[in-house]
């Protein structure tokens, strides 16, 4: 979402900050009708969701998969629909919350179509479950080769999503970014077209080339650069 500004509440006339809040709604009132006061143009893409798992972890508890699945389901693609990375009109981080919360969206729907689950599927999908929100995934020996599929489809998901973000504030390409988001445009579609089906070390250099792209278009430092290229060439290995 985009939302521009300082807003002014036209119910109560409460100023606040979109930036500070990451809501719409008047934090006196709970208006959605407010005004911007002024003229910024700075641009917010995250609307700091929360991801709230209470209900599906509390269903796994009782080794109820696919209501545990189902439900965190829906948190995952609530929270994925809603996070950005633009605050501000400043890019972040590559959060691992969001890198957990797109990689559990496809784990619970893989989960909700099956039946039968194997210990170590169980193992990753419930670990994946409790540490999403602090954004805590199982380690990659831990992803079973059932599952590498939620790993890869969703780290290239936030990783496009980051993408798009920093084109927002960086469209320019200048310095060689142009030329970086190319080639993580191009990794992105490959494992896309695998359908996710890649190595977990795949996906980490994915998300570390992003991270470092993103570092590099904020504060301009070669090593972030160089970064991003060592990260590309293990993936083109």
């Amino acid at each position: 979402m985009r939302v521009r500004g300082e807003r002014e509440c036209v119910e109560c006339g409460t100023r606040w900050s979109y930036y500070e809040t990451g809501d719409v709604a008047c934090p006196d009132c709970g208006s959605v009708h407010s005004v911007s006061t002024n003229d910024e143009r700075r641009e917010q893409t995250d609307a700091a969701p929360t991801l709230d798992l209470d209900d599906a972890v509390l269903a796994a508890s009782r080794d109820d998969y696919r209501g545990a699945a189902e439900r965190a389901r829906e948190a995952a693609r609530d929270y994925a629909h809603r996070v950005g990375f633009v605050r501000g009109g400043r890019l972040r981080e590559l959060d691992d919350a969001a890198l957990a919360a797109w990689e559990l969206r496809y784990a619970a729907s893989a989960f909700a179509r099956g039946f039968d689950h194997t210990e170590a599927e169980e193992y990753y999908f419930v670990s994946l479950l409790r540490g999403a929100p602090s954004g805590d995934r199982p380690a990659p020996a831990d992803v079973p080769a059932s599952m590498r599929a939620a790993r890869g489809n969703g780290y290239a998901d936030a990783v496009a999503d980051y993408r798009d973000d920093l084109r927002r504030v960086r469209p320019d390409g200048r310095d060689g970014l142009g030329a970086l988001l190319e080639s993580l445009d191009a990794h992105v579609r490959r494992i896309h077209a695998l359908d996710g089906d890649v190595p977990p070390a795949d996906a980490d250099a994915l998300v570390g080339a992003a991270r470092a792209i993103g570092r590099y278009a904020r504060d301009g430092d070669e090593s972030d650069r160089e970064r991003a290229r060592e990260a590309f060439d293990r993936l083109d290995a």
